[in-house]
């Protein structure tokens, strides 16, 4: 998230400029099995878009020849090794758009940062390699990884999903090829319930249909995979819901006759859902207290309106005990006055614009090595508040073949499965499918203080 945010920030701050400078930069992310070609992907993006310096395409000789992926690879594991293990991030942009892509590893063992990557792309390109698979027969088998990686970014609801089919070059009848893997991944998304924006048959080494077209090849005419992209949309912003906000820190009230905050504390975070405006009624969780907006502040401090998604400053029009890790949500909604013939004459509670809880039914991308079963306890990180967590029950888990639910007693790693949560404290959780921030998690081990598991609230 921080590399992200970070390198937004130096685009945002270019020189260049183009013609939709108005349109955000679209965060995508490559995934799939290791060896696919994403790293070469990537660099096959950068140098044909003119993204890469002259000196920069220097380094990457090897032999004469120009190795694409090293763009991108560049902890010295990683070249030692051929593959990729961390999330690498670059920055390119075309005359129509820009771009932020997270390159993410193949390998099982990384799937931990796929997760990572995923969690706050727009997009996400599952790249499948012809070559590993029996592309003669009609009724062929995709790989785990792409399975598990399209599986992935639709339960990060990864807004938009494309399929490019790569090293059909390498194969003696590439239209044939190519025919018989569209229809698997066309079989298998309608299975899985994944909305598929595009499928582009490209090959990465050569350049045909990543940014320039290659006429015909495969039966194929559509857009190149460069111009999918450049029409995808980004992720939209949970602003149609009630007032959400993770508070990250709490600003000191300051003395300066420059202070915009005009002596009280500002607490500053990211907009979970809502858009924070001056006068909106809110309730601080999990204290309870009541108070109003008395101003909102932008990331550079200046006075307006601020949506969901967007860095701010609050400010209330009282002083209210705020800590880190709290929670301002929306004020509860006023209940509807008794009936005149009411003999008892009570007045209903009002009902919170996100009710607490402390027991949750949830799906686990699981990333710890040692397995998930029921009584272990561990951190759950909810926005800024950190609770314990107790696995109550392992529910079931996914077969990522079959997109069968099983019978489960534990989760081994990298598996996705259905898990019942208890919690020591109740938290604002929603569904995932809601809301993306409130109801998302993550679980850490306490002894090793490792990632252990990508929590969706159901």
């Amino acid at each position: 998230m921080t590399a992200i945010n970070s390198i937004a920030a130096g685009a945002n701050n270019t020189g260049a400029t183009s013609q939709n400078d108005h349109i955000s930069a679209l965060k995508f992310i490559t995934c799939g099995s290791v060896d696919d070609g994403k790293s070469t992907l990537i660099g096959r993006l950068l140098v044909d878009s003119k993204a890469v310096l002259q000196d920069h395409l220097a380094g990457v000789q090897r032999q004469g020849e120009t190795d694409l992926a090293l763009l991108t690879d560049g902890l010295s594991a990683e070249r030692e090794q051929g593959i990729t293990i961390d999330v690498a991030y670059r920055y390119f942009a075309t005359e129509e758009r820009k771009f932020i892509i997270g390159d993410a590893p193949g390998h099982e063992q990384y799937t931990r940062n796929m997760v990572t990557a995923a969690s706050s792309a727009d997009a996400a390109v599952v790249l499948v390699d012809a070559t590993k698979l029996d592309w003669t027969n009609p009724a062929l088998a995709l790989l785990p990884q792409t399975r598990r990686h399209s599986l992935l970014a639709h339960l990060l609801r990864v807004h938009s999903l494309v399929f490019a089919v790569n090293k059909l070059d390498a194969v003696e009848d590439p239209a044939l090829a190519w025919k018989h893997i569209q229809g698997a991944l066309q079989a298998f998304a309608q299975a899985a319930g994944i909305s598929v924006r595009a499928t582009v048959p490209v090959s990465a080494l050569k350049g045909w249909n990543v940014v320039d077209a290659h006429a015909g090849w495969c039966g194929y005419n559509g857009p190149t995979l460069l111009q999918v992209l450049e029409e995808l949309p980004n992720t939209p912003a949970d602003t149609a819901l009630p007032l959400a906000f993770p508070v990250q820190w709490v600003e000191k009230s300051s003395s300066s006759s420059s202070d915009t905050s005009q002596g009280r504390r500002v607490f500053w975070g990211r907009v979970a859902a809502g858009s924070f405006a001056p006068g909106a009624a809110v309730q601080i969780f999990p204290s309870g207290q009541l108070a109003t907006v008395a101003q909102v502040l932008d990331h550079a401090r200046r006075p307006q309106d601020v949506p969901a998604g967007t860095s701010a400053g609050i400010i209330l029009d009282r002083e209210v005990d705020v800590s880190r890790g709290d929670w301002i949500l929306a004020a509860p909604t006023a209940a509807a006055a008794p009936a005149a013939d009411d003999d008892f004459g009570d007045t209903p509670a009002a009902t919170p614009a996100w009710p607490a809880s402390r027991e949750l039914s949830t799906t686990i991308a699981w990333m710890d090595d040692e397995p998930l079963v029921a009584g272990r306890v561990y951190w759950a990180l909810h926005g800024h508040r950190w609770v314990k967590a107790k696995v109550k029950a392992v529910v079931h888990k996914l077969n990522i073949n079959t997109l069968a639910e099983e019978a489960a007693t534990q989760l081994d790693p990298n598996a996705i499965g259905h898990v019942q949560l208890v919690l020591q404290e109740a938290i604002p959780a929603a569904a995932f499918s809601q809301a993306r921030v409130l109801g998302s998690l993550i679980l850490v081990d306490t002894a090793s203080h490792k990632t252990a598991g990508a929590v969706l609230v159901n």
